[in-house]
């Protein structure tokens, strides 16, 4: 079967993979002159199944509100005259309850966790090497508040098997041994032993080659103009390099998934939520992270790649612009300062900025449409990196006729009929 990918980040690129092993003849579109260069270029580096969380839950709002009125929050939030930013706040807010958390974080870790074992086979198959580490996730509370509050997570946690060890100030310091020298006072942990670390973009563009050497053709600097529809399918993809036939077309553009895909009937609740990352040389290895801290105050991921430390985190709303905010470094330099001071040379850190596709709910929007030829593999958050094998090998088995190896019936767009 032809199929084309549009789109050529981690997303994108793990779909094409999973499709052409499956035998599949296969095409990506991308408007940039390589694979990975957008969302997936400079994240945070963490492969986080256990830490699969909506940002919608209980007591966000008050805590949204705070965080904007703090230098250090990690919320910013910049008005638009956009109806669809408006109502896609007014969705979060919906799911801010007990019961929705609870299922959308059950959603989010059976795709995460899915995800990690088709990596890890991924990676033994394919020899694929991208700075990779297995030693586990520690969320790392400041105050016994959070460390108190985390009982709702860890049910969740024990219902899906996922390992976990909840750790004192101590145990923390055992898991990461350079936290004896943070600057800042810290209550204790929250580990997820079974977590990865590794550079996305790394992976991206080997497992690109690897795809290639399976068929796979990769289309650049092709601006996608509109999809197509005659009949109830999708009938051709218009570009500035041409028109491009197949049949089947999976759209895995991230943020600008919805802006193709609402002239077709089609409206997913994807908008972007801009980040921030701080890529730091390592300079004092004894006072550098060992894998991912993730810094809960300020909703900071500090992770080590290879001889690099990577800082990422805040969260901006305010429509498709990447402009770099030199004021919102504040919170990844203080996070870092303060836990790791002695890692790294903040004075030669390199600032980046991408579009996260953020669902309302949480869970990625991944499967059919009504048009019988056309899937989705969008809406994965922060957590593309985290859900991208997993999601890829489901597209692929359900493009296939195949039943996928876990449930997705929570994650199709199906679940916004009546919201």
């Amino acid at each position: 079967m032809r199929i084309m990918v549009m789109g050529a980040g981690v997303i994108g690129v793990t779909t094409a993979y999973y499709l052409a092993k499956a035998g599949h003849e296969v095409t990506i579109l991308d408007r940039q002159p390589g694979s990975g260069l957008e969302t997936s270029f400079s994240n945070a580096g963490e492969i986080s199944p256990g830490y699969a969380s909506p940002w919608a839950g209980p007591g966000v709002p008050l805590k949204a509100v705070r965080w904007m009125m703090d230098k250090y929050g990690p919320l910013v939030v910049r008005p638009q005259w956009d109806p669809a930013m408006w109502r896609w706040m007014l969705q979060m807010l919906r799911n801010c309850t007990s019961a929705r958390y609870a299922l959308n974080k059950s959603r989010m870790v059976g795709i995460a966790e899915y995800s990690r074992d088709c990596l890890r086979a991924l990676r033994q198959e394919e020899g694929l090497a991208y700075d990779e580490r297995s030693q586990g996730t520690l969320q790392l509370f400041r105050k016994q508040s959070q460390l108190d509050a985390i009982g709702g997570d860890i049910e969740i946690l024990r219902q899906y098997g996922v390992p976990y060890e909840v750790l004192d100030r101590n145990g923390c310091v055992r898991a990461e041994p350079g936290l004896a020298r943070a600057r800042e006072p810290f209550v204790g942990g929250l580990r997820l032993p079974d977590d990865e670390t590794g550079d996305c973009y790394m992976f991206t563009e080997r497992l690109e080659k690897i795809a290639a050497g399976l068929g796979v053709k990769t289309i650049y600097g092709a601006t996608i103009t509109s999809i197509d529809v005659t009949g109830g399918r999708v009938a051709q993809v218009s570009t500035n390099k041409g028109v491009f036939v197949a049949d089947k077309y999976v759209v895995a553009l991230g943020s600008f998934s919805p802006l193709l895909l609402r002239p077709l009937g089609i409206d997913i609740p994807v908008y972007p939520v801009k980040g921030y990352s701080l890529t730091v040389p390592i300079v004092d290895e004894s006072g550098a992270p060992q894998s991912t801290v993730m810094d809960e105050t300020y909703k900071v991921a500090i992770t080590r790649l290879g001889e690099r430390i990577r800082v990422g985190g805040t969260a901006e709303v305010g429509g498709y612009h990447i402009t770099l905010r030199p004021d919102r470094r504040a919170p990844l330099d203080r996070s870092l300062g303060d836990l790791f001071p002695h890692g790294g040379d903040a004075s030669r850190a390199k600032l980046w900025s991408g579009l996260r596709p953020m669902t309302p709910d949480g869970p990625p929007v991944i499967g059919p449409t009504h048009l019988d030829n056309l899937v989705l593999n969008t809406g994965h958050g922060t957590l593309g990196w985290t859900m991208a094998c997993g999601a890829g090998r489901v597209v692929a088995d359900l493009i296939g006729g195949i039943k996928p190896e876990i449930a997705v019936d929570g994650l199709s767009i199906e679940r916004y009929a009546h919201s």
